[in-house]
């Protein structure tokens, strides 16, 4: 399969150069939006907790909207180099087991870095807006995980079996049971759905995902 690192094909966002103080800003703003909300958090908050001034914080960023571009994507990129690192880690394996290791380091990040749910389906609640510079972070990176199921589906087998449509369709029930346990294991309504999501992938893709099934979480 492609590294997944060569995968993304969207315009990246504009970014901006990190220096010791926007690091701290930056730092400060990623604990603040994540706990209690975009919208909920100044930047008056913002510079307080990262010990800058005002000053500091819109010679860095330029205003609160970027921040929250930096905030979101470079959450984005972490989450990305932990999956690639999952992917390489089961290259040369049945192409279902790589399916399952996109779950599984799902499970992972959301046990270390979730628990609050997904940072992008969090934000776009915030943010609907397409014209808010981080709207193309947000739905770019959950365009992204689509296009890596279906590139994942289509390696299964699923698209010579039932024609491409039949893989795309796989995919996009990937896509749902993926969303729908982050989802879930923010809102805490039950225990582990991921591991029942990965039971249900389990199900869809038959005996090419058994020697996955005591897959340990790594």
């Amino acid at each position: 399969m492609e590294p997944v690192e060569k995968q993304e094909k969207l315009e990246k966002p504009h970014r901006v150069r990190m220096t010791p103080g926007a690091r701290r800003v930056l730092e400060a703003a990623e604990r603040l939006f994540y706990e209690h909300g975009i919208h909920a958090v100044g930047v008056d908050l913002i510079a307080v907790e990262a010990g800058v001034t005002k000053k500091t914080l819109y010679d860095r960023f330029g205003s609160k909207e970027q921040i929250v571009v930096e905030y979101l994507a470079g959450r984005d990129e972490r989450w990305r180099e932990l999956l690639a690192g999952r992917l390489e880690a089961a290259s040369g394996q049945p192409p279902a087991v790589r399916v399952l290791a996109v779950f599984e380091a799902s499970r992972a990040w959301a046990a270390e870095y979730g628990a609050k749910g997904c940072s992008m389906i969090n934000a776009h609640a915030e943010i609907s807006d397409p014209a808010h510079p981080a709207y193309p972070v947000i739905t770019g990176q959950k365009r992204w995980m689509l296009d890596l199921f279906t590139r994942l589906a289509r390696e299964t087998g699923a698209a010579g079996e039932v024609g491409a449509a039949g893989a795309d369709r796989l995919a996009r029930t990937l896509m749902l049971l993926h969303e729908g346990a982050l989802v879930t294991h923010g809102l805490g309504v039950f225990t582990d759905p991921f591991g029942q999501a990965l039971d249900q992938v389990r199900d869809l893709l038959g005996n090419g995902a058994a020697a996955g099934r005591d897959t340990p979480l790594r």
